[in-house]
């Protein structure tokens, strides 16, 4: 066993070092930083990642990473996952992890498409996590969480295995401060398995499968005037509405890494299938906003992806590696509009419903393939450059070859000096609306202001990055990144027919700067972190799927930069944690957290002129250890979130791409009980 052991850990040293991240900032989360913040291990993937320097909390639980929207790329034990179509459920759970990494920057060759950060997860395993853990969460918003796990080995296999349920009445952020949100509950599930065989001392076979599914309230906004009359109605309780989505994600990938002497190569095949739909309030939907949608969209993505590295020569590393996928979207609705008629001396809304169908089937292929060299020119200086080529079939047809260099100098080992470039390519998502889908709604209370549709276009980009990172101290890491990107055909998104299903669309130039400024000090019992980051992101014309904004707000954005809807000027995190009987099963963890921001932007004036009010939010918790059974932990833990109950507004519903208003999660209180067997 121990034999197999050993195998398997110079294995995962091989497939590292096949996808390094040479001169990209890389900011990494232990096992024991997701246990300081707060629900630990049970937290919601994205709140994890809020601890990094550079990223932005936004509405529906979406994050942002250096000022880009969205453009976030996950990878499982070094394979890349396909987007999916999800707008409120975070597929992946902090349970899934063993090693969590967001890397951003200059990225090397081998990272392509989606750039804004790469979220490298390494998946855990019956080895890192042996028997059986149960866990069950409760507290605040009627919350109940579940959680069973199992990992173990037999022989040269190694398996792994996690479920876990999520109910509560605040599925969404809340459309108003009050405490409780209105018509806000959730069911959710998420599981994950994983599959490890290690045929030889150089061979190895691995099987990942998961999934995820939720049904969603739209919360309502209390004391609203309807803005149409339908069928002589003309009235209504806001409070009464009833719209509802359902999401799921399911996605599969096996794998088969070989090593050779000084050739490592990992070859695997992936698929994600994934679905949402929206159900409308016949009536309401209608009366407020002029139309009622029963919404579908589903997407399936499979493809192969292959790399590998070859040591040249001592000091010389060659890379290479290639990505082909084919993606399938189709979205069907079915709807009821208000028609415009004659009237007052133009076109009014009628009263009477008429029926809408609108039906789009999308394809596309991407095809990858990248080249890099790793030289050690000095033994304190790493160069690192490559090409790499991406193309897209589909709507569009693009592609575009993409040079990246990055340098690295060492003066002394506690000192890391970094610089690159990098040209980035990254297609927009799939979701385009068609020509027809807006032909659909013409003469109707659906139909956009603007009808202009010009076909979404991939981003292309380039990256200058710098990086100091010092370890003045064992224990203590002190860093330093400053960035600037200026995109052509910067991709955004934004929201068209149903509330809460996006399109992208394409701002004409971007321009983005910032710095990142971080510290981690982890010693014995001592865990302490900070990190602070600014960061400004402007915009100038809108060149495609104009539909999405307003014909004045084309005219102002086509003469004058502006800021993007998730621009934030200021954000950063702290925390600290304390474990007293440090190492004893009886162990006592006290931790603080705080989280803040500048906010994100709002319209008064003109698009996007103005910041929301910023804000700050504390959180505490407290984990003790009982040696119940033996020495099978027992944990009870105790979270407050918010401490001070602060009300702070996430969006106001006002500006570009953005829908209602949502405000941050109130003061709770979760407590956690967890056994291991």
């Amino acid at each position: 066993m121990l034999e197999i052991q050993v195998t398997a850990g110079r294995l995962d040293q091989d497939r590292a070092s096949i996808m390094p991240d040479l001169g990209a900032t890389r900011y990494g989360f232990t096992r024991q930083n997701i246990e300081n913040i707060p629900q630990g291990e049970n937290a919601p993937l994205g709140q994890v990642l809020l601890r990094a320097p550079g990223v932005v909390q936004d509405g529906f639980g979406r994050i942002h990473v250096r000022g880009d929207h969205s453009n976030l790329q996950y990878r499982f034990d070094g394979v890349q996952l396909p987007e999916g179509l999800s707008a409120f459920t975070q597929v992946f759970s902090a349970r899934f992890t063993d090693t969590l990494s967001l890397l951003t920057g200059a990225l090397p060759a081998q990272y392509g498409l989606t750039t804004a950060g790469v979220v490298d997860i390494g998946v855990r395993s019956g080895t890192t996590d042996p028997g059986i853990e149960a866990a069950l969460m409760t507290g605040s918003y009627n919350w109940i969480q579940p959680v069973l796990q199992y990992g173990g080995r037999s022989g040269p296999v190694d398996y792994f295995a996690v479920g876990q349920f999520t109910s509560n009445s605040i599925g969404m952020e809340n459309p108003t401060a009050s405490y409780q949100p209105l018509h806000d509950a959730t069911r959710q599930w998420y599981a994950l398995t994983k599959v490890t065989g290690i045929v030889d001392e150089q061979t190895r076979l691995s099987f990942i499968a998961g999934g995820a599914a939720a049904r969603f309230q739209i919360p309502n906004l209390p004391f609203q005037t309807p803005a149409f009359t339908v069928n002589g109605i003309s009235s209504w309780d806001s409070t009464l509405l009833d719209q509802q989505q359902s999401e799921s994600t399911y996605f599969a990938i096996g794998s088969l890494q070989k090593s050779y002497r000084d050739l490592n190569v990992q070859v695997s095949a992936f698929a994600r299938y994934s679905s949402l739909a929206y159900q409308p309030d016949p009536i309401g939907d209608l009366l407020y906003n002029g139309f009622a949608p029963w919404a579908v969209r589903q997407g399936v993505a499979a493809g192969l992806q292959g790399d590998a590295s070859w040591k040249l020569a001592e000091g010389h590393t060659l890379r290479g590696g290639y990505l082909v996928q084919r993606e399938q979207l189709n979205s069907t609705t079915w709807a009821n509009a208000l028609p415009l008629v004659p009237g007052g001396g133009g076109l009014v809304p009628g009263g009477q419903p008429v029926g809408i169908f609108d039906h789009s089937d999308l394809t596309a292929w991407t095809y990858s393939v990248y080249l890099q060299h790793e030289w050690r020119a000095l033994p304190s200086l790493t160069v690192n450059w490559g090409l790499r080529f991406d193309a897209v079939s589909g709507v569009t047809n693009e592609n575009q070859l993409s040079p990246r260099v990055n340098v690295v100098w060492e003066p002394v080992p506690s000192v890391s000096l970094r610089a690159g470039y990098a040209r980035y390519f990254v297609p927009p998502p799939l979701g385009f609306v068609t020509a027809a889908s807006l032909a659909s709604r013409a003469g109707t209370t659906a139909e956009p202001l603007v009808t202009l549709n010009d076909p979404v276009r991939a981003e292309r980009s380039d990256y200058i990055d710098f990086g100091l990172t010092a370890k003045p101290l064992p224990h203590l890491t002190l860093g330093f990144s400053a960035y600037y990107k200026f995109a052509q055909n910067y991709v955004d998104e934004g929201q068209f027919g149903a509330p809460v299903l996006m399109t992208a669309f394409n701002y004409a130039y971007a321009q983005s700067r910032g710095f990142e400024i971080f510290a981690n000090y982890d010693e014995g019992p001592w865990s302490v972190y900070a990190n602070l980051a600014w960061s400004r992101v402007s915009v100038i014309g809108f060149n495609s799927a104009q539909f999405n904004a307003s014909p004045a707000e084309l005219d102002y954005i086509a003469l004058n930069w502006i800021p993007a809807d998730h621009d934030q000027g200021l954000s950063g995190s702290a925390g600290i944690s304390y474990v007293f009987g440090y190492k004893t099963d009886h162990a006592t963890r006290l931790a603080a957290d705080l989280l803040l921001g500048s906010g994100l932007r709002t319209t008064v004036a003109t698009p996007n002129d103005t910041s929301l009010p910023g804000y700050a939010t504390l959180n505490l918790s407290v984990t003790q250890s009982l040696p119940i059974l033996e020495k099978r932990s027992t944990r009870l833990r105790f979270d407050v979130l918010n401490v001070t109950d602060n009300q702070y507004q996430l969006r106001t519903g006002a500006g570009v791409g953005v829908g209602a208003p949502q405000y941050g999660m109130r003061r709770a209180f979760f407590l956690t009980l967890s056994q291991k067997f």
